[in-house]
C-alpha cells in the first residue's frame, strides 16, 4: 500500500478508536458507573503486573506495548510498595534463549565445546530444586542468589485474579469490551478487505503456501497419520518378520510371533481394523482417547512401534519421526513441535531419552521438542514406584539440574537439551480433585496419599522449577525453557488462571470463552493460545462451537495445530510424497470459517512467534524487525500478512490499554487535593 493509502486508514481508524472513546467514556453513555470501571481497571492491571512478574522470573515472553503501558500506570497511587518491589526485582533481559539450528555440515550431536563442571551443591526442598555453592552452603542452608518462588506469594496472587474473574463489574467490563472488539473487527473488514487483498497481490514470490507454520502443539507418539503407520508396520513386517522386537516376561518374540499371538496378518490390516482414528465413541471419553494409541488394540504394537526405551531401543519410532521430519524439510515451509514424554517414575529416564535421541539421530532442523510430564502421579503411586509427589518432581527436575551444572558428567543429555525448548503438562482436565489448592496445601514432601494433587498444584511446582532451571542456565549462558502446558480443554476454570501465571502459552484454551474477563486478560497479556479444532471436535466440542475464529477476530495470539495426526487427520500422501496434517487444519478451517488469505497468514505468523524457535529462525522467517510490535515488526514480504491489518491489531490493542491507564490516572488526579 501506498503512503497516502496507509495514512488515510490510519485516519479513519483513529476516527473510529476516538469516537469509540468519546462514546464509551461519556458520563451518560457508558456502560458501568465510573466508580466499577475505575475499580475494574484496577483489577485488570494488576493481574497483568502479576503475570509480568512470574513471565520475567522465568524468563518467559510478554509482550512489550502492554509492558509500556504498564510502565506508565506502575507510579500510579493504588500500588502498594510490596507490588512494586515484585514489578522492580525481575531480570532485566527476560527473553528466552534457543540455541539456533546448527549450519549446514555442522555435527548436531557434537560433544565438543561442553561447558566446565561447577561441582554444585543439590537439595530439593519443598518440592523445589535448590543450589548451593559447596557443600559448606549447603550445610549452612545458603542457597546460591537466585530467584526461588514463595508459594505463599503465589496462592496469594492466584486467589487475587480468582476472585477478580468473579467480580460483577468487572465480568461486565470485560463482556462489553469483548464484544466491542468482534464489532470492531467486522467494521475493519468491511473497510479493508480489499486493501488488504490488494497489499498481499503486490507481495513477490510469497503466498499462504510458501509463509512458515509451525505447529506448535503435537504429540511425537502420533504425529504420523494412521496411512503412514499402517504402510510402516507393513513394511517392517516384509523384512524384519523374524527380528527379536519384543520381550515380554521374559520371553523373547519376533515380529512374527507378536502377530501370530495376535491373530493377524499385517498385509490384511486395514486403517480401519488398525483402529487408531478418533470418532463419536472416545467424545467426552478420554479413557477411550488414549486407547487409540494402541494400533488394533494391542499394547504390545504400541511398545514396538511407538516408544523409545524398547527391546529395540527405539528404532522403529525413530524411523517413524525421520520420515516425518523428512517431509517437513521437503516441505521447507512448515516446522513442528513433538512431545516426548518424561514421566517421573525414575530419574533414569532423561539419560534414556536422551541416548535415543543421539544414537537413533533424530535431530532435524524442522523439529523442536518439547517435554511432556503426564500428571498420572496417582498411578505411580498406588503401584508404590514413587513414595510421595516430591520423589516425581525430584526425577522429572534433578538430572536436568546436574546436566546444567556438571555437563562434562551428563553429555548426551547436555546435547539433547540444547534442541528441548520447553515442557508441557499434560492428561485429561476434565478429572475432578477435591483437593483446594491454597498456600495451607501439604507440600510435595508429604503428599504421600493415593490421590493425584490438583491441576494448579502440578502447575506450580513445575513453574518453579523451570523458573530456578532457566535462571541457572541463563547465568552458564545456556538455553532456557518455557512452559507451554495443555490447558483449558476441559474442566474448572481456575486451570486458565494458574496458566496465565505461571505459562509462556498454552495448548487449546477452549473454556476462555466462559469467562470473559479472563478471555480479557489473555488479550492484553497476549498469551499465545495452540487450538487444535480437528482435536476438540473429537473430544470435546464440537468444530462449529469451536471459538478459534471469535479469538482470532478479537484479536487473541492464536494458532493451528494438529495435536494428534493419527488420530485426527487424514491426509494420506502429497505429488510430492508430503503428509500435510497441518495443511489440513488450516484447510479445513478456512473452508468453514470463511477465513481470508490474511487470517491465514496471521495464524501463520503466529504460529512462528510462539514457536520455540530461535531468534536468528525467528528473523529469518519474519523479518529482522519482529521483536517490534505493529507493521515495524512485520515484513509483508516474508510473513504475507498486510501492514494495515497489523496497524489495526496494534492500534486496537494500545485503545484497550490506554483505557485502563487512564482510568487509574484520572482516579489518582481526582483524589488529589484542590
Amino acid at each position: 500500500m501506498n503512503d497516502i493509502g496507509y495514512g488515510l486508514f490510519l485516519k479513519r481508524e483513529r476516527l473510529i478508536s476516538d469516537l469509540t472513546f468519546k462514546r464509551l467514556c461519556g458520563k451518560k453513555l457508558f456502560p458501568i458507573t465510573v466508580e466499577d470501571y475505575e475499580q475494574a481497571a484496577k483489577s485488570l492491571l494488576k493481574a497483568l503486573f502479576i503475570r509480568e512478574k512470574y513471565s520475567k522470573l522465568a524468563y518467559h515472553r510478554f509482550p512489550r506495548t502492554t509492558a509500556q503501558f504498564l510502565r506508565s500506570a506502575e507510579n500510579a497511587k493504588y500500588l502498594n510498595s510490596v507490588l512494586l518491589f515484585l514489578i522492580n526485582f525481575v531480570p532485566s533481559n527476560h527473553c528466552a534463549d534457543i540455541c539456533p539450528c546448527p549450519h549446514k555440515g555442522e555435527d548436531p550431536y557434537s560433544m565438543n565445546d561442553i561447558p566446565e563442571n561447577l561441582d554444585f551443591e543439590l537439595k530439593m526442598r519443598d518440592g523445589i530444586i535448590y543450589v548451593y555453592d559447596n557443600a559448606e552452603a549447603l550445610s549452612k542452608n545458603r542457597p546460591r542468589c537466585l530467584p526461588y518462588p514463595d508459594l505463599e506469594t503465589f496462592a496469594m496472587d492466584l486467589s487475587h485474579v480468582l476472585a477478580m474473574i468473579a467480580d460483577g463489574p468487572t465480568k461486565t467490563y470485560c463482556h462489553r469490551r469483548l464484544n466491542f472488539l468482534g464489532s470492531k473487527f467486522y467494521l475493519h473488514e468491511m473497510l479493508n478487505e480489499m486493501a488488504e487483498l490488494k497489499e498481499l497481490k503486490g507481495v513477490p514470490h510469497r503466498d499462504f503456501y510458501n509463509v512458515r507454520k509451525v505447529d506448535t502443539h503435537i504429540h511425537a507418539a502420533a504425529c504420523m497419520n494412521q496411512k503412514h503407520l499402517l504402510t510402516f508396520i507393513q513394511s517392517t513386517y516384509k523384512t524384519d518378520a523374524e527380528r527379536v522386537v519384543l520381550d515380554k516376561a521374559g520371553q523373547r518374540l519376533t515380529l512374527k510371533q507378536v502377530f501370530n499371538n495376535l491373530n493377524m496378518d499385517p498385509y490384511d490390516l486395514t486403517v480401519d481394523s488398525l483402529d487408531v482414528h478418533a470418532g463419536r465413541q472416545t467424545f467426552h471419553r478420554f479413557d477411550k482417547f488414549n486407547s487409540k494409541y494402541n494400533p488394533v488394540g494391542a499394547s504390545e504394537l504400541r511398545e514396538i512401534y511407538l516408544k523409545t526405551d524398547n527391546h529395540i531401543k527405539g528404532e522403529y519410532f525413530a524411523r517413524l519421526i525421520k520420515e516425518v521430519a523428512h517431509d517437513l524439510e521437503e516441505s521447507k515451509y512448515q516446522h513442528a513441535e513433538p512431545r516426548l514424554s518424561i514421566y517421573g517414575r525414575s530419574p533414569e529416564e532423561w539419560e534414556s531419552l536422551s541416548h535415543w535421541f543421539i544414537q537413533q539421530k533424530v535431530h532435524s532442523p524442522n523439529m523442536r521438542w518439547i517435554i511432556q510430564v503426564p500428571r498420572i502421579y496417582d498411578i505411580f503411586k498406588s503401584r508404590k514406584l514413587i513414595a510421595n509427589f516430591a520423589k516425581m518432581l525430584e526425577n522429572i527436575f534433578l538430572p536436568l539440574f546436574e546436566a546444567t551444572v556438571n555437563p562434562q558428567k551428563h553429555k548426551e543429555l547436555h546435547v539433547f537439551l540444547k534442541y528441548v525448548t520447553g515442557f508441557d503438562s499434560v492428561d485429561d482436565e476434565s478429572k475432578h480433585s477435591d483437593h483446594m489448592f491454597s498456600y495451607k496445601s501439604p507440600k510435595p514432601e508429604q503428599w504421600t496419599t493415593d490421590d493425584n494433587p490438583p491441576y494448579s498444584y502440578y502447575l506450580f511446582h513445575m513453574y518453579a522449577n523451570i523458573m530456578v532451571l532457566n535462571n541457572l542456565r541463563k547465568e552458564r549462558g545456556l538455553s532456557t525453557f518455557q512452559f507451554r502446558p495443555h490447558c483449558g480443554e476441559a474442566g474448572s476454570i481456575t486451570h486458565l488462571v494458574s496458566a496465565f501465571l505461571t505459562a509462556d502459552n498454552i495448548s487449546h484454551g477452549l473454556n476462555l470463552k466462559k469467562s470473559p474477563v479472563l478471555q480479557y486478560l489473555y488479550y492484553l497479556a497476549q498469551v499465545p493460545i495452540a487450538m487444535s479444532p480437528l482435536s476438540n471436535n473429537s473430544l470435546f466440542l464440537e468444530y462449529s462451537k469451536n471459538p478459534l475464529r471469535e479469538f482470532l477476530h478479537k484479536g487473541l495470539c492464536v494458532s493451528l495445530s494438529t495435536d494428534d495426526p493419527m488420530q485426527f487427520h487424514y491426509t494420506k500422501v502429497s505429488t510430492n510424497n508430503i503428509r500435510e496434517a497441518l495443511m489440513e487444519e488450516y484447510a479445513i478451517a478456512a473452508q468453514l470459517w470463511k477465513l481470508s488469505t490474511c487470517d491465514l497468514c496471521e495464524i501463520a505468523r503466529n504460529s512462528v512467534l510462539q514457536s520455540g524457535l530461535s531468534h536468528q529462525e525467528k528473523k529469518h522467517f519474519l523479518g529482522a524487525d519482529y521483536l517490534k510490535d505493529g507493521p515495524e515488526g512485520n515484513d509483508i514480504r516474508r510473513t504475507n500478512v498486510a501492514q494495515i491489518r497489523m496497524a489495526y491489531r496494534h492500534e486496537t490493542l494500545c485503545n484497550e490499554l490506554s483505557f485502563l491507564v487512564d482510568a487509574v490516572k484520572s482516579e489518582v488526579l481526582g483524589s488529589q487535593p484542590e
